[in-house]
């Protein structure tokens, strides 16, 4: 047998935690009198005891003996239906201990009383019994060894694709051999675990093979094939957004209209549906539209699959070698250096014989030994039964349940609680850990360590072990195999349910605890029978959203509004519901009272119910709530006695009321708050003693404080007591980020901004449109992002916002030490801001100064000069960006990023920024220069001499700029030149641009610009690209000729100059010409008779912006010999092709915005259609 392999048994958890709870609660005693004896407690001891000593053996033979799985699953049944009335007790006990002062006394009537009893005796009998039956099922007790050893990380790096080598050169064949075909289908097709999708994987990320692919889409059918809903996962996953259409018909136009004339890459991962007819019609759109050479690809473990969708070729991926099977194993494994590696190499070795060529099983077990280098350990894995068990027409491979089988039975818990949740489902850490916590499923925290540490440690070993694995592209998500997700499933058995796993006639079991609905699939059938299951822990209301795989915190419950009356009603039947998720239901303005029944509730999601603007009057029933979260809601004011809350760790938001129990002095009773707290309303607060019992200072967890005033009349009685009340809601001083809006004081309390606060990171103020002067935030030692905002009274910024004169703890510190972001925005009255020479924020990245239309130029100008050059890491920039396209024009900002400084703003801003770094001497550090809408008076020319290492040079909207220049000396670093929209430039280094490594040069949209830089082709022997367009008065090139290593050239210059290319002569190497007849109204015939010069590489050209073009001259085409793509682009009067014929190496013709030779195309015009028809690819726009 196993032996002590077991971790621990799944269910020993389970019954722990009834028999701690159970058995050690006075209260149950208490409630119940003397009606529950001595005798009862110690049957009912017993019998628990005597059942968690069998649940080890029954967990392994359950495999193979239905008889015993039957029997796990009427056990579990009995320990969740002791744990109910627990609850029924317990909840009874806790709402009514205030109403009775001898409450220990009569709770319930005698009937209730017996009744509660004999259920109770109900259980014990009924655990009992299933005790007896050991012998007959062959049950007996084995020891359980230990799990304990942890992997010290979750960090999961993906490995290599060992012994596939032949199956990818295989798959490329194919790929290349049918890549003359309009669409081609294949399947890959191998066992589960044999590693199919990661063989799809690699093609699908490999940057070569998908060259060339307009659009490519990966989507999971899994065993549930629905048309529409395949259908409209493929639209989502193209496009990345939402698809609302239902219908059949819409769907297939929309995927059409999608594919159309493009070549696509689809990925249909893990296949089980081998229905003809579904498969013909899903297959419609790929078939009629697209591009030669489009792909579906299906991963499938059955042959059948792949027959059944038409003209699929199937791909039958084999086993691993022993040898590569150990590859995998060994990469996994992490062998020691010295001494035992022999000998766990040659035990590896026969393990890895017996994964029988499986890579997902060598992984898995290589992950599971990574840390456990005990050869008897080794030997036990090798020697266990379950290798043996048949896995014929099971999705359950051995090997997995090995590594399930050596999980302690709190990580198993964990695990299995998974099969709630659809296949593939992208699952978020913090949220799940959440679940598990309200489940009871995580051990017993250490000292000094919380629940949620215990979590992560849970969630990480379960990760490390390879349970769960990062989701491709997104580093916050995790999946989980699925054949790991079909040996959850298989475990959980029919006390958890995914709604999407029924078939339609199915009802849910009444043994289900945890249920999981998508209510955008959601029959009647199904949801009436919701509320016939009155045990229900656990309620996942899921719609349909924009991600095709719903996240537990971005894609919680859309309830129909058909529906809602139904759930008001349900609602209230569930008492042991420990979470309740209702987010985003703008249907809900309010909740049913009955909601309050549910006294083991403890998580309680209604973030985003934009609609709701009041809570249930009894909610401070809730005695287990935990979780409160009311964010994006329109609450007017929180329900009565929240204080009774005490178990509360998370509470959003707290809206102050009016009422002597719902005012902020609610808030003292809840001493276990954690995190982020927002306090609105606080205008409600009437005196000073009430936000005193607040008890702000004691709430010892919370590390993110918002205090909020609502906007609206800024005149108060008194502007002391404000400060007062402000004064009196001080938070302890480990607190991180600290947020205050609509303050109505005049001055801040002392304690804002004083040094103790070692922690704070963040603080913003905002719309204290009283305050004349801002608090003394200087000394906060970590503060790293200062926000101020819509202080209409502020005139002045002095040496009080640097350092408090009555602290004299903060004399001998530099002020803002560690600030990174400031921002001030909207300050109408702000004139005066005093930096001195010791202020200097030395850790400044960015500065943002918006809409402060009374700060005078020249205090900018100082501020931006001495901030600039006192940067500490301004030494290291490498990269100056002048200027910005998108940011508003009463916007003074600088941003430092790494190596790259950005400032924009008013010219004089941008200037003194500009001196800054001349100051320092640092412009020859600089390696990159971007200048943006710079209209800044001084820059009228550019000397490229002062920035000898610079390699980039971008120049925009420069409205002074004349020229640009150079010495005769080479700049050797310069390698990317782009100059646009200068108006004024006339001169391009008119000596000539000395920069033998440049290789990309263009100049655009510079209307007075006459010339191109002289002697070009010795001068830029490096040259690869050059675009010059939209500069019309450039009638003389560069003498001498282009560069003759060019290979891309992209021209649009005056109309004498676009007529005769003579001038592009020896250009042997160019492959890409773009020509653009952008004011060319003269030309209506084109290329013009021997006007082409001889481009023996030239492969692409486009032909654009001719707006008299008529004729198309095919004849002079012809000279291009290795043409193979022919562009033309907005040319509205063409319609004419003279000559023979287009050059026979064409492979593509694209017109766009060519109305008339476009139709002429699709009709097959009698002259026109000869000339193209052999041209594999024509696309019209």
């Amino acid at each position: 047998m196993a032996g002590a392999l077991v971790g621990g048994a799944f269910l020993s958890g389970f019954i722990n935690v009834v028999f701690d709870r159970f058995l050690t609660m006075d209260a149950i005693n208490l409630v119940l009198g003397k009606k529950l004896g001595s005798d009862l407690v110690q049957r009912l001891k017993t019998a628990l005891l005597g059942a968690e000593a069998l649940v080890a053996d029954a967990e392994m033979k359950q495999f193979g003996n239905p008889s015993v799985r039957k029997w796990l699953d009427s056990l579990r049944d009995a320990v969740y239906c002791a744990e109910d009335l627990l609850d029924t007790v317990l909840t009874k006990a806790v709402t009514q201990k205030e109403e009775s002062s001898s409450w220990s006394l009569s709770f319930f009537i005698n009937r209730d009383r017996d009744d509660m009893v004999d259920k109770i005796e109900g259980v014990v009998r009924g655990i009992e019994d299933l005790g007896k039956q050991k012998d007959f099922l062959g049950l007996e007790k084995i020891p359980t060894g230990s799990s304990s050893w942890r992997t010290p990380s979750s960090s999961l790096v993906k490995g290599s694709v060992y012994g596939r080598e032949d199956d990818k050169k295989a798959l490329i064949k194919m790929l290349n051999d049918n890549n003359d075909h309009h669409l081609f289908v294949f399947a890959i097709v191998g066992i589960g675990g044999i590693g199919k999708t990661t063989l799809a994987q690699w093609l699908y990320n490999n940057a070569e093979l998908m060259e060339g692919f307009d659009l490519k889409a990966w989507v999971c059918v899994s065993e549930k094939f629905e048309v529409v809903e395949t259908t409209r996962n493929v639209i989502k996953q193209i496009h990345g957004g939402t698809c609302s259409l239902d219908d059949f018909n819409s769907l297939h136009n929309a995927l059409k209209e999608e594919l159309s004339n493009k070549k696509f890459f689809i990925v249909l991962d893990d296949v089980w549906s081998d229905d003809g007819d579904k498969w013909s019609n899903f297959m419609t759109p790929f078939q009629q539209n697209g591009r030669k050479g489009s792909i579906v690809l299906l991963t499938t473990r059955e042959e059948n699959v792949a027959s059944a969708v038409q003209n699929c070729q199937p791909y039958f991926l084999r086993k691993l070698s022993e040898d590569y099977c150990w590859s995998v194993f060994a990469e996994n494994a992490s062998f020691p250096q010295s001494n035992g590696r022999a000998a766990l190499e040659e035990i590896g070795r026969k393990i890895v014989k017996k994964c029988d060529g499986l890579p997902l099983a060598a992984e898995t077990l290589g992950r599971l030994l990574r840390t456990n280098h005990d050869v008897e350990e080794w030997n036990k894995i090798l020697m266990s039964d379950i290798w043996e068990f048949s896995v014929e027409k099971s999705k359950i491979i051995p090997a997995l349940l090995i590594s399930y089988f050596h999980l302690s039975p709190y990580l198993k818990r964990c695990f299995v609680y998974c099969a709630l949740f659809p296949k593939d489902f992208e699952f978020v850490k913090h949220e799940l850990i959440f679940l598990w916590m309200i489940e009871d499923l995580l051990p017993s925290p250490k000292r000094g360590e919380s629940l949620e540490e215990v979590g992560c440690e849970c969630f990480d070993e379960l990760t490390s072990r390879l349970f769960f694995t990062k989701s491709e592209g997104f580093d916050d998500y995790f999946v989980m195999h699925d054949l790991l997700h079909d040996l959850a499933i298989f475990l959980a058995g029919d006390f958890y349910c995914n709604s999407e796993e029924l078939g339609k006639e199915e009802e849910i079991k009444i043994q289900t605890r945890h249920l999981f609905v998508d209510l955008s699939h959601c029959s009647s059938k199904l949801y009436n029978s919701i509320s016939k299951v009155e045990s229900l822990r656990t309620l996942l209301l899921f719609g349909n959203f924009s991600s095709p795989n719903c996240n537990i915190e971005g894609a919680t419950c859309e309830i129909l509004s058909k529906k809602l009356d139904e759930v008001r009603n349900l609602i209230g039947k569930l008492i042991h519901l420990r979470y309740l998720n209702l987010s985003w239901t703008d249907d809900i303005k309010t909740l049913p009272e009955s909601l309050c029944n549910l006294c083991n509730l403890q998580i309680l999601k209604l973030y985003q119910c934009s609609e709701l603007t009041t809570l249930p009057s009894g909610l401070h029933n809730l005695v287990n709530l935990r979780h409160l979260d009311i964010r994006g809601t329109s609450l007017k004011e929180m329900p009565r006695k929240m204080s009774k809350l005490n178990q509360l760790h998370v509470l959003s938001s707290f809206v102050v009321g009016k009422h002597k129990d719902n005012g902020v002095q609610e808030l003292g009773g809840m001493v276990n708050l954690h995190g982020s707290v927002e306090i609105k309303k606080l205008e409600n607060i009437v005196d000073v003693e009430e936000a005193k019992r607040a008890k702000i200072m004691d709430k010892k967890h919370i590390d993110e404080l918002c205090l909020k005033w609502s906007s609206g009349d800024d005149l108060v009685s008194s502007t002391q007591k404000e400060r007062d009340i402000l004064d009196n809601l001080q938070p302890q001083n480990g607190l991180k980020e600290l947020k205050i809006k609509g303050y109505k004081g005049t001055i801040f309390p002392d304690w804002l901004g004083n040094c103790s606060y070692e922690n704070m990171t963040r603080v913003s103020l905002k719309s204290c449109n009283n305050c004349c002067m801002l608090p003394s935030l200087g000394q906060l030692p970590s503060l790293k992002s200062l926000r101020i905002e819509g202080f209409d009274q502020l005139r002045s910024i002095g040496e009080e916002f640097y350092k408090n004169g009555g602290d004299h703890h903060s004399s001998h510190i530099a002020p803002f030490p560690s600030l990174e972001t400031l921002v001030f925005h909207n300050m109408a009255c702000w004139e005066v801001w005093h930096v001195s020479e010791s202020e200097r924020f030395p850790q400044l990245r960015k500065l943002e100064i918006r809409n402060c239309p009374m700060l005078k130029e020249e205090m900018l100008n100082q501020v931006f000069f001495r901030i600039v050059s006192s940067l500490s890491d301004v030494s290291k920039v490498r990269k100056l960006r002048i200027g910005d396209l998108f940011i508003n024009r009463q916007t003074e900002a600088m941003f430092l990023n790494g190596g790259t400084l950005s400032i924009s703003g008013c010219e004089s801003v941008m200037e003194s920024a500009l001196k800054a770094m001349i100051s320092i001497n640092h412009l020859r550090c600089l390696q990159e220069i971007h200048i943006l809408c710079c209209s800044c008076d001084s820059l009228t020319s550019l000397s490229l001499d002062v920035f000898p290492n610079l390699k980039n040079l971008h120049v925009k909207r420069c409205r002074n700029l004349e020229s640009v220049l150079m010495s005769e000396a080479p700049h050797a670093a310069l390698q990317r030149l782009s100059i646009g929209f200068c108006d004024k430039l006339v001169s391009f280094a008119g000596e000539g641009l000395a920069a033998p490594n440049l290789t990309h040069l263009e100049v655009t949209w510079c209307s007075k610009l006459e010339a191109l830089p002289c002697d070009m082709k010795s001068l830029l022997p490096s040259l690869q690209s050059l675009n010059i367009q939209r500069c019309p008065n450039i009638c003389r090139l560069a003498e001498g000729g282009l560069p003759p290593n060019l290979k891309s050239l992209e021209v649009g210059i005056c109309e004498e100059q676009m007529r005769d290319l003579s001038w592009m002569t020896n250009l042997h190497a160019l492959t890409h010409l773009t020509i653009s007849g952008y004011g060319c109204k003269n030309i209506k015939s084109y290329p013009e008779v021997g006007s082409l010069p001889y481009l023996p590489s030239l492969t692409t050209l486009k032909i654009c912006f001719f707006d008299n073009l008529e004729t198309l001259e095919c004849n002079e085409l012809l000279r291009l010999t290795s043409l193979q793509q022919l562009h033309i682009d907005w040319c509205p009067k063409l319609e004419n092709m003279e000559g023979e014929k287009l050059p026979p190496s064409l492979l593509l013709l694209q017109l766009r915005w060519c109305g008339l030779l476009g139709e002429q195309c699709k009709n097959k015009h009698q002259l026109i259609w000869p000339k193209i028809s052999n041209i594999p690819g024509c696309v019209y726009f």
